[in-house]
């Protein structure tokens, strides 16, 4: 085929997928297309790729990505399913939508990849989940290849992909709101606005690099809090503000919407 992957929908979520990809593959073999026709064509440009018609993507795309909101996935997969090919295969980030759904919308023999990605794919520091079904072993290895420059890759049983992308999939979006926090404590002890910011963007990446390295993030809290120091007195101050059950409820409030976003 004329292209190895084909992204219907060029949003945040599409457009940083195919930016990582774009880091594998040429622009040449990345085909785009979306409603909004000036953001394919400005995102084409970006990246060396091809923007074309829906009926082109599907027709010459190897990897056909459907990255449309859920309540609209199976109205576009109507709109193409007769031009699918046998030895296409189909990936969706379709948050809820589940294999045996997409299975009902692209066929019973669909070659399928589900996958839940998040936005920091575009910087290569993302998570993407992903379940495969029905597709070989080439197949596999060539979606973890051209995915690779999105960071980490990850399988998992679908039972439990919804529960895991309310933490990876939503929790950009929490990490952003603690640093934005962080950064307004810090303005309103006389920081100036842009070093806030920095320094609690590098503050989080440090302690996410430290979780990575050394494991349980209790242990390495504990490692900072000296005896009558001040960090004990922040974590007080956490902890009386209820961040951990904020925090916990943000993750299962997100789950439960996941799932109902797939029902519908």
């Amino acid at each position: 085929m004329k292209y190895e992957i084909g992204f219907i929908g060029c949003g945040n979520m599409g457009g940083a997928l195919a930016r990582a990809v774009a880091k594998v593959l040429p622009g040449e073999k990345i085909a785009l297309c979306d409603l909004d026709e000036a953001k394919v064509i400005t995102l084409a440009a970006t990246l060396g790729a091809c923007a074309v018609d829906l009926s082109t993507l599907v027709r010459e795309s190897r990897f056909v990505v459907l990255g449309v909101k859920p309540q609209m996935l199976s109205g576009t997969v109507k709109a193409f399913r007769s031009l699918l090919q046998p030895d296409q295969v189909i990936i969706s980030m379709a948050a809820g939508v589940s294999i045996a759904t997409l299975r009902d919308d692209c066929g019973a023999d669909a070659r399928i990849i589900r996958i839940m990605p998040n936005t920091p794919a575009s910087l290569g520091e993302g998570v993407i989940l992903y379940v495969a079904d029905g597709t070989t072993a080439a197949e596999e290895q060539d979606f973890l290849t051209y995915f690779a420059g999105a960071g980490m890759i990850d399988p998992i049983e679908e039972s439990r992909i919804d529960a895991a992308s309310a933490l990876s999939g939503c929790g950009p979006a929490f990490a952003y709101i603690f640093a934005e926090a962080m950064a307004d404590a810090a303005v309103e002890c006389g920081i100036p606005r842009d070093k806030a910011i920095a320094y609690a963007a590098r503050t989080l990446c440090g302690a996410a690099r430290m979780v990575e390295e050394y494991g349980n993030p209790a242990t390495l809290k504990d490692a900072v809090c000296s005896a009558g120091g001040s960090t004990i007195a922040g974590v007080h101050a956490l902890e009386k503000g209820g961040l951990r059950a904020a925090v916990m409820d943000a993750v299962t409030a997100a789950y439960h919407r996941t799932v109902e976003l797939g029902k519908k």
